[in-house]
């Protein structure tokens, strides 16, 4: 019987690379996102659902069912709010999405991982968590993100549920269009191939921490950016 995955926002960039790695392997793969217009895997289970709906996640849950792999990936980021004006409607959706729904879906499908004593959870956070972004809610919610990681881990690890997370730096994604073509410029001057990391890239380092890792890898956070600390 194979085992079953689920991936939100795996319709597109690192998400969408995940799920085809995963079809690889092997794997029953439920991808959870908002639009799937462009999207034309068959072999996928696919679910329209809005991941700023936070009362509705037990619904969602229902529907799935139980899991073997959940990969938090959906996030985005909204840099043009200035820090200092940022509307309340706009904090409560960043942190929906980014931190209230990971940590929702975390308790709601560790359920059926105790049962069985087993599980893995990657969570998808941001270099933005550990050195700021201008979009200040986004990374607050991706620190946050990071720290939920090592907590959950602990709680879930003796039911033998791994819990880990990664922390790119820029992709070449569609979230890149929401930055300007200087903040990139300036990025690529950072980092020591000169270049934004691939969602492949970071692909194979979700999968990996979601299968073949050893489970005493648990609670930590892998940084991948090319050596931009370095500078």
């Amino acid at each position: 019987m194979s085992q079953k995955v689920l991936i939100t926002g795996g319709n597109k960039g690192i998400g969408l690379e995940c799920t085809k790695m995963f079809l690889d392997l092997g794997f029953e793969v439920v991808v959870v996102a908002r639009d799937f217009s462009k999207f034309d895997i068959k072999s996928v289970k696919t679910i329209v659902y809005d991941l700023n709906d936070i009362k509705n996640l037990p619904n969602l849950a229902k529907e799935i069912g139980d899991i073997d792999i959940l990969i938090n990936n959906s996030g985005f980021m909204q840099p043009h709010i200035p820090y200092d004006n940022y509307p309340r409607a706009d904090i409560e959706h960043i942190m929906n999405v980014n931190l209230y729904a990971p940590i929702e879906l975390i308790t709601l499908f560790s359920k059926g991982m105790k049962q069985k004593k087993q599980g893995r959870v990657v969570n998808v956070a941001s270099i933005a968590g550990q050195i700021g972004h201008p979009d200040v809610w986004y990374g607050m919610s991706k620190a946050a993100l990071i720290n939920a990681t090592k907590i959950y881990a602990k709680l879930l690890g003796e039911d033998g549920i791994v819990v880990n997370c990664v922390a790119p730096s820029p992709v070449e994604t569609d979230m890149q269009a929401t930055n300007s073509q200087e903040r990139k410029a300036e990025f690529k001057k950072s980092v020591i191939t000169k270049r934004f990391a691939d969602a492949s890239e970071i692909a194979k380092s979700i999968v990996w921490l979601a299968t073949d890792c050893p489970e005493y890898i648990n609670g930590i956070c892998i940084d991948i950016n090319n050596g931009s600390y370095m500078r």
